[in-house]
This record gives structure tokens, C-alpha cells and sequence, in this order.
């Protein structure tokens, strides 16, 4: 249980297979062993990391992947050594928010019953494809028993390359699945909130009210600069800890990873994808001391590691006082 005025810290892993990295560009899902790179490479590197850095993590998981039995004995695998498992959706469909109620309830549904099933718990907490949440979102979650959500992304800069990217993969004549957000969420707190209606405020009364543990953003005087792994494994370990200093003062330091972060093109097969995304430029040694760094320079700035479920339950009993 963390103390009052701890300051925590929290590391997350979207277990995004390859075929959503193929959809965000426009380009077809492999079928060769590439497929598979997240759950059979990717996630033993993090295992092993989390593992010598003494960090309990939170995996986000698709539940369609559960689907293979070897992917579902992984994650039981990961659940058992005390790290979170928590929900990413069904299907990981990008374009979630624009679909009707039912559906959203359904894709929130699927990804909790799938988990339940490989680890005999269901998920405690949501991550949102592609960061992107509305109150219909939030109705069903909290419909759904939902403790917290990790989704809402406060970044101008993100948001800015992000609608960029969109735009320059349309002018190369393919279509990107990825979709932006309302721009309205660019005023959302940085910080652990009660979400209000809309979601991107406070909630006026703690009654009923989800806690959402935003994506890491620095300091406000800094810009709001992503805190997530594409910038931490792409500057190396010097830039991972100027990033991790920009955090020092928020309550809680919440970096959001994804597989890919330690996949690598050459020994996972995905030279192919290199070329668009351009963390897959970095060997998975390069990002794995980068993400050590990151991780090293906040434990010295006096951050304890946590799970977002613990961070949750501590900052929602603190915001409900």
C-alpha cells in the first residue's frame, strides 16, 4: 500500500501483435512467423527485464490473441509471477469509439472474459486501441465492473504527429487504420483524476466515478512531451534519462510501452516493417538499456515501482477523501 505523498511509478506494456502495427500503415498482416513476434520474442525480453529491475508490470492484452493456446499459457505465465494483466479489448479495433454502444460493450466484454479464461481473474483495468476513449467508453466500463482506465493522452505533440502520420501515409496512396482523438482531450489533467462527463474533466462527485491514470506526459512548463517507450528507446540512454527528469514532481510516472519496444527487426524477422516504424531502427539491446536507464533515473529521483491496479487503488482512495 503506498503512503501518503509516495511517489509511484508505473510500467505498462501494450501487447499489440504486428498485424496492428500493419494496420496503422496501410500495409498487409504477415502470415509468416513475424506474426507472432510480440508474444513469441518480445515478450521474454520484458519478462527478463522486469525481472532483473525488480519492476511488477501491467500487460494490456488483446483477447483475440488468447485464442492461441501457446499466447494464453504465456500470459498465465506472466499473471503468476505477479505482474497485472489488464484489458486492451477484444479485437483491438482502432476505430472503437466510432462504433455504436453495443459494440463498444462487446469489444470491452471480450478482452475481460478472454483474460478471465487464461488466468482465472478478470481485468481490474482498460487501455483503449490507440489511446482513444469517449464517455460512451467510460459508461461501459464502468457498466462492466471497470476499476480505472489508462487511456486518456494529454499531448499536444503526440497529437500532432500522430494526425501528420495519418495524413502521409493517405499521400502514399495506402490507409492508416489509426484514428485521432478529440482535441479536447489535450486539456485533460496529467495527473490520477475522478473522470467527469466529458471524460477529459473531473468528476464533481467521487460517487461511481472512474479513476484514469493518464498516459505520461513531462512537466506542463515542459510542453507536455510524450513520456511513452517510441521516445525512450529512440533517443538512447542519455535521452531516456533527460525524459525520466522531466517527470520528476508528477504523483505518479506513468510509462506506457508497447511489444515492440523490444522487438527487433533482424532477429525477429521484421525487416519488412523497419522501414515505417521507426523504432524498429534501434536493436532490442539499444532499447533495453534505454529502458533501463529510464528506469534506473526514476527509482534515483525516489519513485516506487507499483502495478497501474495498486497505483489505482491508492490515488482513487486519495482523490475520494
Amino acid at each position: 500500500m503506498a503512503r501518503a505523498g509516495e511517489r509511484l511509478a508505473a510500467l505498462s506494456v501494450d501487447l499489440d501483435e504486428i498485424r496492428c502495427y500493419a494496420a496503422i500503415h496501410g500495409l498487409d498482416a504477415p502470415w509468416d512467423d513475424s506474426a507472432h513476434a510480440i508474444y513469441e520474442r518480445a515478450i521474454d525480453r520484458f519478462e527478463r527485464l522486469f525481472a532483473d529491475e525488480g519492476v511488477p508490470a501491467t500487460f494490456f492484452v488483446v483477447g483475440d490473441d488468447l485464442d492461441r493456446p501457446e499466447n494464453a499459457a504465456r500470459i498465465a505465465r506472466l499473471h503468476a509471477r505477479g505482474h497485472e494483466i489488464g484489458n486492451h479489448s477484444r479485437a483491438h479495433l482502432y476505430d472503437l469509439t466510432r462504433r455504436d454502444a453495443a459494440t463498444i460493450r462487446a469489444e470491452i466484454a471480450g478482452g475481460i472474459d478472454a483474460i478471465a479464461r487464461a488466468t482465472g481473474e478478470a481485468p481490474t483495468g482498460f487501455r483503449a486501441p490507440g489511446y482513444t476513449v469517449t464517455d460512451t467508453v467510460f459508461d461501459a466500463l464502468a457498466a462492466l465492473g471497470v476499476r480505472y482506465d489508462s487511456s486518456v493522452f494529454p499531448c499536444p505533440a503526440y497529437y500532432a504527429a500522430k494526425t501528420a502520420a495519418i495524413g502521409a501515409i493517405a499521400l502514399r496512396g495506402r490507409a492508416s487504420r489509426s484514428v485521432v482523438d478529440d482535441p479536447r482531450v489535450l486539456t485533460a489533467p496529467a495527473d490520477p483524476y475522478l473522470a467527469g462527463r466529458p471524460y477529459w474533466t473531473r468528476s464533481a462527485s467521487s460517487r461511481d466515478a472512474l479513476i484514469e491514470l493518464p498516459i505520461g506526459v513531462t512537466r506542463t512548463v515542459t510542453g507536455r512531451l510524450p513520456y511513452i517507450g517510441t521516445d525512450v528507446v529512440l533517443g538512447g540512454e542519455r535521452a531516456a534519462r533527460a525524459l525520466s527528469a522531466m517527470m520528476r514532481g508528477r504523483p505518479l510516472v506513468n510509462l506506457e510501452l508497447h511489444g515492440i519496444d523490444l522487438a527487433d527487426a533482424d532477429e525477429d524477422g521484421l525487416s519488412w516493417l523497419r522501414p515505417h516504424q521507426i523504432d524498429l531502427r534501434r536493436t532490442a539491446r539499444e532499447k533495453e538499456a534505454a529502458l533501463r536507464a529510464a528506469i534506473g533515473a526514476l527509482r534515483d529521483a525516489g519513485y516506487r515501482f507499483v502495478t497501474l491496479d495498486e497505483a489505482a487503488t491508492h490515488f482513487a482512495a486519495a482523490l475520494s477523501r
